[in-house]
């Protein structure tokens, strides 16, 4: 750390404003040119899938374009938090569970994204069996494929910071707490209420980023202060 006096990398804390406000956007954005109209539910039934589908293209684009766009600042953020981590002197296996995991949530995004650019196409929107197959792609890439990859990146970053006591003991409680809740959400494969872990990890997740960004980043900035001052006294 002393030979690399300041932390060289983005902010933590734009990275995670970033993603969180594409993702708020496309919300926003597909919402209003629904027009009324109400959400898919991946689980309705095909022909009716395939009608609201059909009826609304445009908030379909649009909602994939955000969420696919909303996946680079997350995988940036994830990135630069385990460099921070690193920087900070952590040796140990975390670092690599939490890229595993942040890596796993940003391609989930992607292809979720991709899958909901698919379902705006006539030819595609013109198949109920079709849509049907690319919607749950899109939805179990962008639901229980995030959560298990975010779930890691959080166990990965938390369990860490608590031992290592870069993160306030409560904050790191907290990020395994979404952890756990992202990988029990595995099990909405199998039975459908596990499906609530899904948002529930998605949503405390955005919270802790921000913490996690605010809390790691000071320290850096702390650190790097530090090793400033001592190369100036070494030199």
């Amino acid at each position: 750390m002393k030979q690399n006096a300041r932390f060289r990398g983005p902010s933590p804390m734009l990275a995670a404003g970033a993603h969180l406000a594409v993702f708020v956007a496309g919300l926003v954005a597909s919402g209003l040119l629904r027009h009324g109209a109400p959400f898919v539910n991946p689980f309705a039934p095909g022909e009716q899938a395939r009608v609201l589908l059909a009826q609304t293209p445009a908030a379909v684009r649009v909602g994939a374009f955000f969420l696919f766009g909303s996946a680079v600042p997350l995988g940036i953020f994830a990135v630069t938090l385990v460099s921070l981590l690193r920087y900070l002197g952590v040796r140990a296996a975390g670092t690599n569970i939490a890229l595993l995991g942040g890596m796993t949530a940003t391609m989930a995004l992607f292809q979720s994204g991709i899958a909901g650019f698919l379902l705006s196409l006539p030819d595609v929107t013109a198949s109920g069996a079709v849509v049907k197959a690319v919607e749950f792609l899109s939805f179990l890439s962008g639901g229980v494929m995030y959560a298990v990859g975010f779930g890691l990146f959080a166990a990965g970053v938390s369990i860490t910071s608590y031992f290592t006591r870069l993160l306030p003991r409560w904050l790191a409680w907290f990020g395994i707490v979404i952890a756990v809740m992202g990988e029990l959400s595995w099990f909405s494969l199998l039975s459908f209420p596990a499906n609530f872990l899904i948002p529930v990890t998605r949503y405390l997740g955005f919270v802790w980023m921000v913490l996690a960004a605010g809390v790691l980043g000071g320290v850096a900035r702390r650190e790097s202060r530090v090793a400033s001052r001592e190369l100036r006294v070494d030199g």
